[in-house]
């Protein structure tokens, strides 16, 4: 298959053969589609991981065809600029597309959506992706299953569905149970654009491929590991999700707990999903479970008040638009877990998350114990703890933070700072979404969530859950700012202290 743009062409290199598929998009019409879904096939078929003579068909109602194409065009150049998208590759791509207009309740909806499915290349295969509020994914996995749409003697049919998956543990294990009724496991893709990024996949290659880190990731020279994701928005449009979320939900049981067991997991026997996922479970396993006396020492939130970021003055999470005068939700979270097992014992992993901090980044800072012994603790500028720091986002790299004589008659230190770049320009890095429906249509489930590592999540931040609940007031830190009430002592005992992103 020939590649139309060179740009795009760095996570070829899987080889895998593509095959045509079907790719059917409930909540075709929503946001998701528009600023992440289409653009992402877009790439992909520029690039050759996605087969020309599959069918892109949208599940939605209000609209006739013609107009959701030109909603989707419209979407594409508004929020990706950079694709220059030219008339010849629009054509291209919308001659793919096809729409069926329904309700998500009717059963007609899936008779026509049966009849529209192609057979492409002898086979019908099927990706259904669930761009829709949680509330539906169980109503449309009943739907496929009553037009025998999940049945794969045809060709296979995989579901992918978007976080949150449950809001707590008990509505968790309902979702998984009313999802494996209909869908074998091995059907159910929980997609989390955070394990897609270029960087935390690379965090498995570092750390399985470099005998040199291997001698090192334990707790014998590491100090502490510390997980982030600051942003430097608010909530945006999302009130009615976040009021409901939080912070602690939003990011930290999801996205960073996941980062969290790619960092700390044992070697897989070999690489394929399930090896993978059996090393993190076991990670989840043995986190230590919160005690109601210790959550004020191990967990804090807070939400932000009115500020400054750069020279924009923002105003209060209470004064967003839809959130409550006097909500409690928080916008600030952070977690001291510990993993009780031979490698990690002792050592604190540190995970938080918040919004309207000074910037947008996320990285996983690797924080190395102080030598047994200092030879240069008497001087001005003692030497400072040796780290390794993996952004995430943005400038996608790897950063060996450690100490060096100051130029001169001195044994005074200074920090040196040795950055390794992913790659040397930005198109070079595939975006999430393009890595994750391309292993979903190869059928790779190893970025994404097992049922059972989701329920073992959900169990271990439960009681922060429930004692977070009765809260009647919330600490509060100003827009723009890293003064955080409760992070100095989050990082009690931690050398170094807490790593503000810079």
């Amino acid at each position: 298959m020939e590649h139309k743009d060179k740009n795009f062409c760095n996570y070829c290199n899987k080889g895998d053969a593509m095959e045509p598929a079907n790719i059917v998009i409930f909540g075709a019409g929503g946001d998701l589609t528009k600023r992440k879904l289409v653009p992402a096939l877009l790439k992909m078929l520029d690039c050759g991981l996605l087969h020309p003579d599959s069918r892109i068909i949208g599940v939605l109602r209000g609209v006739e065809q013609q107009q959701w194409i030109d909603a989707l065009h419209k979407g594409v150049t508004d929020y990706c600029p950079e694709l220059k998208l030219d008339n010849e590759k629009w054509q291209r791509f919308s001659a793919m597309l096809k729409m069926i207009s329904g309700d998500l309740q009717e059963e007609q909806t899936y008779e026509n959506l049966s009849a529209s499915l192609e057979e492409l290349g002898g086979h019908t295969h099927a990706m259904f992706y669930c761009a829709v509020p949680p509330r539906w994914y169980t109503t449309i996995a009943a739907g496929l299953e009553q037009q025998g749409l999940t049945d794969q003697t045809q060709g296979f049919r995989r579901v992918v569905i978007e976080k949150p998956f449950g809001m707590d543990l008990k509505s968790a294990q309902q979702l998984n149970q009313e999802l494996q009724e209909v869908l074998d496991e091995s059907q159910i893709y929980r997609i989390d654009h955070y394990l897609g990024k270029e960087s935390v996949q690379n965090l498995l290659v570092y750390r399985f491929a470099n005998s040199i880190l291997e001698p090192l990731w334990n707790r014998n020279f590491i100090d502490h590991i510390q997980i982030s994701a600051a942003e430097s928005i608010g909530i945006e449009y999302r009130a009615n999700y976040y009021e409901k979320s939080g912070a602690l939900r939003d990011m930290i049981q999801s996205h960073l707990m996941q980062v969290m067991t790619l960092v700390a997991m044992e070697p897989p026997v070999e690489f394929t999903a399930d090896a993978v996922r059996d090393e993190k479970i076991k990670v989840l396993r043995a986190v230590r479970p919160f005690k109601v006396d210790g959550i004020k020492q191990q967990a804090i939130a807070a939400q932000y008040g009115s500020g400054c970021i750069g020279d924009e003055k923002v105003k209060a999470y209470v004064a967003e638009e839809n959130v409550s005068p006097d909500s409690v939700t928080e916008t600030f979270a952070g977690v001291r877990f510990h993993i009780d097992n031979w490698r990690w014992q002792g050592v604190p992993f540190i995970l938080w998350t918040g919004k309207r901090l000074p910037k947008r980044v996320s990285e996983i800072v690797i924080r190395f114990r102080n030598p047994p012994f200092n030879l240069f603790d008497t001087h001005a500028t003692p030497p400072l703890a040796n780290s390794l720091v993996f952004r995430v986002h943005p400038d996608e790299g790897i950063a060996l933070r450690m100490n060096a004589k100051m130029p001169g008659l001195t044994t005074d230190t200074q920090r040196m700072v040795m950055r390794a770049p992913y790659a040397e320009n930005g198109d070079d890095v595939s975006e999430a979404y393009e890595v994750l429906l391309h292993d979903v249509l190869t059928g790779d489930a190893t970025l994404f969530s097992r049922g059972d590592e989701v329920e073992e999540s959900w169990k271990i931040i439960e009681p922060i859950l429930a004692a977070w609940k009765e809260r009647i007031s919330v600490d509060r830190y100003r827009a723009g700012s890293w003064e955080v009430p409760g992070m100095d002592a989050l990082f009690e005992g931690c050398v170094g202290g807490w790593h503000k992103p810079g």
